[in-house]
């Protein structure tokens, strides 16, 4: 075990930053108590065992990282994915047990890809405004996710009705919300409680938020104590249920392939704004111990598959913990804990609406933002590819495609102006992946 997890103030912390900026995390992520368990549900994955299951896996994965990575970066279902599992993987597989197979082995495949360098290779590789700018993006993306919880921002229901007769209509994706909805109001409310306590420079100002925007649920009626039984003995019934010989089949790799490249990125990226946001870099803006980091990760999808509950991975949430100060693993472990207790009391976790997160989501995402302005834009060559980078993140509602979008952008712009010894040979490799991967669909 790191010493710095024992001893967090040479990292500039100290134990109660850690455990307070665990809580912070742990709040803003556990909606994937309620929300994993609906998804997979659609796909025959029993509900009380889903919940059981997602919370026994952040539990798990957390606390590795926390241990082995010993780094502020907690680590759950991820959302996305676990959708593309239910509805195009398991489907095309056959079951949700085949389609866990494919998870564990994606999470094998890159654990390897990382064990022979590559994966860290290929995030070194990415040129500085680009990494700045995947902070940036995932910055955006959190407040945007925030905005869209909290009905500041809702899909209006014409663009839906015109966009089903004509997908090629144009109309406004998305539009303004109400304050006559209670949502935004408290959203709104947490905000400013938020954003008020740190201009005071007030200890805890986003838990804090969370929590004042929670009773102001409370007081508006949008949320309420659980009816039934508050603690239950979690169900793991979907343990072990992986089916890897249908996952084997030919058939199947063109899925796993799809599936081991959104999952390679999407991390790169999340570490990529964590360790930049906790000034967790070295003056070449690389991480230390990134490998451990990577590895964890990797091995959190196989974790999430043994379960049943979907990949697990990387939270871009964990950046509410760090705008706390979180700098350790220690942060990470506390957020395990969290969800160990959470196995138990799933009911009672379900309690903090969206509307109650959701502040906090705007305002790490205003934080993460701040590097907008180490991105030098006077340079078209990397500038424009890293400006791509950052709108199709939170636009396409998705890291890895965001990431995607930039590195063609950039390895195009490089050689249309000449510059094709300046790209590194990873990145070329990287843009070709993704143009391929865009192309199949």
């Amino acid at each position: 075990m790191s010493t710095h997890l024992l001893h967090p103030e040479r990292r500039g912390s100290t134990i109660g930053t850690e455990l307070r900026g665990g809580l912070a995390t742990f709040l803003t992520m556990a909606y994937i108590l309620v929300a994993n368990p609906a998804i997979l549900a659609a796909a025959g994955v029993p509900v009380s065992a889903a919940v059981a299951g997602t919370a026994a896996a952040a539990a798990v994965a957390s606390i590795l990282m926390g241990l082995v990575g010993n780094f502020p970066l907690a680590l759950a279902p991820g959302m996305g994915l676990n959708a593309v599992l239910v509805f195009q993987v398991a489907p095309a597989v056959g079951s949700w047990e085949t389609a866990m197979g494919l998870v564990m082995l994606d999470g094998l495949l890159v654990l390897a890809l990382v064990l022979l360098g590559l994966r860290e290779a290929v995030m070194r590789a990415i040129p500085r405004d680009l990494r700045l700018a995947i902070g940036v993006g995932i910055g955006l993306f959190i407040a945007f996710i925030g905005a869209v919880n909290a009905r500041l921002v809702v899909v209006p229901p014409g663009s839906l009705a015109a966009l089903a007769q004509s997908p090629t209509s144009v109309v406004p994706p998305v539009t303004h919300g109400s304050l006559r909805a209670p949502d935004a109001v408290i959203a709104l409310a947490g905000v400013c409680l938020t954003a008020g306590l740190m201009a005071r420079r007030v200890t805890g100002a986003i838990v804090l938020g969370i929590i004042g925007s929670t009773l102001l649920a409370f007081t508006l009626g949008i949320a309420a104590l659980p009816a039934g039984d508050w603690v239950a003995l979690p169900r793991f019934e979907t343990f072990g249920q992986v089916d890897l010989r249908g996952a084997l089949s030919l058939a199947a790799v063109p899925l796993l392939l799809s599936i081991a490249l959104v999952d390679f990125f999407d991390t790169i990226g999340t570490a990529t704004a964590v360790a930049e946001e906790a000034g967790l870099v070295d003056e070449q803006g690389r991480i230390p111990g990134l490998r451990r980091v990577l590895a964890v990760d990797a091995l959190a999808a196989s974790i999430g598959a043994v379960f049943g509950v979907s990949s697990v991975t990387s939270y871009v949430e964990s950046a509410a913990g760090v705008a706390e100060g979180a700098r350790t693993g220690l942060h990470s472990v506390a957020v395990g804990l969290l969800f160990a207790v959470a196995m138990f009391v799933a009911p009672l976790m379900a309690v903090v609406p969206a509307a109650a997160t959701a502040p906090a989501l705007i305002v790490v995402g205003f934080l993460m933002c701040a590097q907008v302005v180490r991105i030098d834009f006077r340079a078209p060559a990397t500038g424009i590819p890293a400006f791509v980078l950052l709108v199709t993140i939170p636009f396409t509602y998705s890291i890895a495609h965001g990431v995607g979008f930039g590195f063609i952008t950039y390895v195009v712009v490089q050689l249309l102006g000449g510059r094709a010894r300046e790209v590194h040979p990873l990145m070329l490799g990287a843009a070709a992946l993704f143009a391929a991967y865009f192309a199949l669909g």
